[in-house]
């Protein structure tokens, strides 16, 4: 069976498009949902691209269920690469469900300065996962 690596890199930038998009238009929460979704696509490309399969949502353990050569090679490309996914793993829920913020809706939380650094660590992220895969 051939690997779907470069369908789950093609629909990550899909994803970071729909983030780009989302923020501009003022619908925030969704587009740091959307960034997060980015990198999670990326690692699950990269994973199969090096013929892995994984399950989950969390960037930071997809990261760590690399290869450790893989993990020390995007480290290399992303300054602060553990952090930036840390970030992202925060907006996962709160983006989404308003009985995961103490009062309101998520577009009530999440403005332009949250999407806006959402989306440059995603894009950070999946440009080295995209040289990563090359």
């Amino acid at each position: 069976m051939a690997s779907r690596a470069a369908d789950w890199l093609h629909q990550a930038n899909q994803d970071l498009d729909q983030a780009r998009l989302s923020a501009a238009h003022g619908h925030h929460e969704w587009a740091c949902f959307a960034a997060h979704q980015a990198v999670e696509k990326a690692l699950k490309g990269l994973h199969l691209h090096h013929g892995q399969q994984v399950w989950g949502h969390g960037l930071g353990r997809l990261f760590r269920d690399l290869p450790d050569a893989v993990q020390e090679g995007l480290a290399a490309r992303v300054p602060e690469l553990v952090e930036r996914m840390r970030i992202l793993d925060a907006l996962y829920i709160p983006t989404r469900y308003p009985d995961s913020l103490p009062d309101g809706a998520p577009s009530d939380h999440f403005g332009h300065l949250q999407s806006t650094d959402a989306l440059n660590h995603a894009g950070a992220l999946v440009d080295a996962i995209t040289a990563e895969m090359a």
